[in-house]
């Protein structure tokens, strides 16, 4: 049985998801851009439903595009903006 590895990224402007075999090969990946709000000059928000909403799309898809199992799935790594 394959066991994987799913990474979600959060970013400044987009939302990612990457999974990876055992041998660290990429098997499947998925990204959705988000929309950045400027209310002045040099600031920037994010609307975090959309950030959510975003991170389930990509996750769902990546899973989809894998043909993988949910029991094969053996860990996963997020990481997001600072």
């Amino acid at each position: 049985m394959f066991k994987y590895i799913i990474a979600l990224d959060q970013g400044t402007t987009s939302s990612r998801c990457i999974i990876f075999d055992y041998y660290g090969k990429i098997v499947a990946k998925a990204q959705k851009e988000i929309t950045q709000i400027f209310l002045k000059p040099s600031w920037v928000e994010h609307d975090p439903i959309k950030i959510w909403e975003t991170q389930l799309e990509v996750i769902s898809e990546a899973i989809k595009a894998s043909n993988a199992k949910m029991n094969e799935f053996v860990a996963i790594g997020i990481t997001n903006q600072r």
